[in-house]
């Protein structure tokens, strides 16, 4: 499909959008395919996560972020229940209206996941939402990649800024020990089998 000018990603969105119908799922209306481009037709909605949190200084008012986390977590729920790991949960990717209806959007790094766990590529994920094992170069993950998103986007509604804003792989990791300490054998096993594990993590 590549060759033929159309991105892999969009693809990969398109299909699994045809298969995800959930009211916290992001509405795929129509595709459009002419010779030169393919267009994505997606429900109308007023703005994104991002843009709502940058206008309200120190946080969301609690019964909003309840709403929101709420309905994150059914829309997650459900792509995790259709075997689907999004991969690639941010404020910018959740989309809001005027209602407060919240919706998942852009699928484009988004995977259908098979048991036993596959490997997967590490690039997926902010870096700031990205989970540890991850960030130390786990190819082998599942359902708990989006989970871990999910819980830094709701410290992120409560408190109005990023939990972990690193700006490198090690100085994310840097942030998240700092604050929830560093893991060894005894409380994460098998974490030294890690490709990026180092020992002298602090």
């Amino acid at each position: 499909a590549e060759d033929e000018g159309i991105p892999s990603t969009a693809i990969r969105e398109i299909s699994l959008l045809k298969e995800l119908q959930h009211p916290n799922i992001v509405r795929l209306c129509d595709v459009i395919h002419t010779e030169r481009k393919l267009t994505l037709v997606f429900e109308y909605l007023d703005q994104d996560l991002k843009k709502l949190l940058d206008m309200c200084d120190g946080g969301l008012d609690p019964a909003t972020t309840k709403s929101f986390l709420y309905q994150l977590l059914r829309g997650i729920a459900y792509c995790h229940a259709h075997r689907v790991l999004h991969r690639d949960l941010k404020p910018q990717n959740l989309l809001i209206n005027r209602e407060g209806s919240l919706k998942l959007a852009d699928f484009g790094l988004a995977r259908a996941f098979g048991i036993p766990v596959r490997s997967y590529t590490h690039e997926v994920v902010t870096l700031w939402y990205r989970a540890p094992d991850v960030l130390m170069g786990s190819r082998k993950y599942s359902t708990p990649v989006d989970i871990w998103s999910v819980g830094c986007i709701f410290a992120e509604m409560v408190n109005g800024r990023p939990l972990f804003p690193g700006d490198t792989d090690a100085n994310q990791l840097q942030k998240i020990f700092k604050i929830l300490g560093t893991p060894s054998e005894s409380t994460w096993p098998t974490i030294t089998e890690l490709p990026d594990w180092k020992p002298d993590f602090q």
